[in-house]
């Protein structure tokens, strides 16, 4: 299993490159604005906050069976975007890589913020988007970050930090972008490299994307402990 996660993480890092060079917003500014996008609401998704209250109203106001709702919703929605994005086992076309990663970034981001939003955590803190970004960098990405100290804390110990930090919030957006590439060029590149077959990129962005958004979404659930409002 380390040397299969070795060998996508040495692929992603070899051909991310390429990608960003391709789509240079992919590392600078396009995951914060897709978690502006996620909270305020974009198209036919309601905001965040819109989101949290129909769902909270759903399940009669017990807000853990509507957090557990939101992961299993958005789980499917990443599952389908892994889908379309990855349909012709197209490594690295320019087009459908930033798609899926851009697709992904918008998904998972609107997952916590409505997480966050039903534990009681104020969207509009700077705070409270930091520790939404450390989320998108997974548990195992963010103990390594903390550990060698990257990252001044972890998303929880960001969410109640005494001030917010812009600085952090710009470190966190690269960071994540940067993640992201690597984490989903590398993962087509191991899977579907040299075997162009119709249909099995989609099945594996199916599975991939759907089961790194189930694990976002499980940590964000331990991580965000409920704040009880004054």
């Amino acid at each position: 299993m380390s040397r299969s996660r070795s060998l996508v993480g040495a692929v992603g890092r070899r051909v991310a490159p390429k990608v960003t060079g391709v789509a240079p917003g992919l590392t600078s500014t396009f995951v914060r604005q897709a978690l502006e996008r996620a909270i305020a609401g974009v198209g036919p998704l309601p905001s965040a906050a819109a989101a949290a209250s129909t769902a909270l109203t759903e399940h009669g106001g017990d807000a853990e069976k509507a957090v557990r709702k939101i992961t299993e919703d958005h789980t499917r929605y990443a599952g389908a975007q892994g889908f379309v994005t990855n349909i012709g086992g197209l490594v690295t076309s320019t087009v459908l890589v930033p798609a899926n990663i851009s697709g992904l970034a918008l998904v998972q981001s609107r997952m916590l913020a409505v997480i966050a939003h039903l534990r009681g955590y104020d969207l509009e803190d700077l705070r409270t988007r930091n520790a939404i970004l450390a989320l998108l960098l997974g548990e195992d990405r963010v103990d390594d970050l903390v550990s060698d100290r990257t990252l001044p804390a972890p998303p929880m110990a960001l969410a109640t930090a005494p001030a917010h930090d812009r600085t952090l919030h710009e470190q966190l957006g690269t960071l994540v972008a940067t993640e992201l590439v690597e984490r989903m060029v590398g993962k087509r590149a191991a899977v579907t490299i040299g075997r162009r077959v119709p249909f099995l990129g989609g099945v594996v962005g199916l599975g991939a994307d759907g089961y790194s958004t189930w694990k976002v979404g499980r940590y964000a659930e331990r991580e965000l402990l409920v704040r009880r409002k004054a």
